[in-house]
């Protein structure tokens, strides 16, 4: 058989490399599609922190509404000060989980890293196939 392999023609050779080639192209979509996936899973458990703290400064919200409708009953010493300290406090909550959400999805690199390097060393071996 290693008697057969050095009586390829270099048509031969070339329809290899074109099979080869495409395998490996084949291949490399589908490590892209892979990576693609892993990266949209971790986008979106990133954004369901940014949910959560757009939830929580609603709560926020809600209990500044509540403290102002408190502080018009109440007849004590400045009760709506109190409330609003109250809904500031929960409002700055729901702002440190916004911006942990934003910054863990500017961390996110989404283009397929692993896939750009097997591309580059592809191109290598192809080069040298070649050569």
């Amino acid at each position: 058989m290693a008697a057969r392999g050095e009586e390829r023609s270099l048509g031969e050779l070339f329809g290899d490399l074109a099979r080869d080639t495409g395998t490996l192209v084949r291949q490399e979509v589908e490590l892209a599609q892979t990576e693609m996936t892993q990266k949209a899973a971790r986008a979106a458990r990133d954004a369901g922190v940014l949910a959560a703290g757009g939830l929580v400064a609603y709560a926020g919200f809600l209990a500044i509404l509540a403290a102002v409708v408190l502080g018009l009953m109440a007849a004590g010493l400045d009760a709506w000060l109190a409330a609003l300290l109250v809904g500031a406090v929960v409002a700055a909550v729901g702002a440190v989980l916004v911006r942990r959400g934003l910054t863990a999805l500017k961390r996110e690199q989404l283009a397929p890293q692993q896939t750009v390097e097997t591309l580059k060393e592809d191109a290598r071996w192809a080069k040298e196939q070649v050569s």
